[in-house]
């Protein structure tokens, strides 16, 4: 097996977050690259979302690249750490397309937050920036749906323990001081992916999965990349067995979410270490799915 196989087999055994932060570390060696060789300030400028609106509308796609482009070596490091601590706890406790929903939507609102206060709001309350980069948005998604979802739950910082809706608190009060710092776009966009990620779990508290539409859009684009397969399917009339008004595999599926709901409530209250090997064997296994 050549170097490049080896890798490509690596990558593919890594979880979806795992790629994120491949990718980000990608963009990021690329960009110092030609920062570097091409002497230039703005070598991702083509991944970064710019500031004006009109400027965007020929650049669209930036709404979510600007989330894979960091030009700090600080920033990088410390939003990719971050993202990997938070992406291990979250895989454990829900599926995996439920926790990029929350991270990809933590980034387009995020950025849709940011094009709207830099081209509503008054230019005087505003600090100049010609566009935001970072993964950032979608991590606060993530972090404050952890310390809505499960707040009562404690996690370990350093040498103490502390509940995650405390840490939700203090990182949206430091943005909004962070409002009138010099970073002023890019909090924003924080405070954009702190509120999707707010309503994700509030709604979700209610049994409604707010990001079903666009699982379900990303699902659609992926397959157009997929090769198609000639074999026909065959479906067997056992499989359509009804069990109480919905499918087998419906059955299923809506048994093992109300399980996995009655084991967050329990990590909730009495924190992870109350559960049982076998609790955490489905969540796990849950995690895989």
């Amino acid at each position: 097996m050549n170097t490049f196989e080896d890798l490509k087999y690596k990558f593919n055994r890594f979880n979806a977050f795992e790629k994120i932060i491949v990718i980000n570390i990608i963009v990021f060696i690329v960009g110092q690259l030609i920062k570097v060789f091409v002497r230039t300030d703005k070598a991702l400028s083509y991944l970064s979302l710019p500031s004006d609106f009109f400027q965007f509308l020929w650049k669209p796609w930036t709404l979510i690249t600007y989330g894979f482009a960091h030009y700090g070596f600080f920033h990088v490091l410390f939003n990719l750490l971050v993202l990997y601590y938070i992406s291990r706890m979250l895989l454990n406790l829900f599926r995996p397309k439920m926790a990029l929903n929350i991270y990809f939507l933590g980034i387009i609102v995020g950025g849709l937050a940011f094009l709207f206060v830099y081209n509503v709001f008054p230019k005087s309350f505003l600090i100049n920036t010609s566009g935001v980069v970072g993964a950032s948005a979608g991590i606060r998604a993530l972090l404050i749906f952890l310390g809505v979802y499960m707040a009562e739950t404690e996690v370990r910082v350093f040498t103490f323990n502390i509940k995650l809706k405390y840490i939700a608190i203090a990182l949206v009060v430091m943005d909004v001081l962070g409002l009138f710092g010099w970073n002023q776009g890019g909090n924003v966009a924080h405070l954009g992916g702190a509120l999707l990620g707010y309503l994700y779990a509030t709604k979700l508290k209610q049994g409604k999965d707010i990001g079903t539409g666009f699982e379900r859009v990303m699902d659609a684009v992926v397959s157009w990349f997929q090769p198609k397969s000639n074999l026909k399917t065959v479906h067997r009339n056992q499989n359509k067995k009804s069990y109480a008004g919905k499918t087998k595999q419906e059955f299923h599926t809506y048994n093992d979410q109300k399980k996995i709901d009655l084991i967050l409530d329990k990590i909730s209250k009495s924190g992870y270490e109350s559960l049982t090997s076998e609790e955490k064997e489905f969540l796990f296994k849950a995690g895989k799915k």
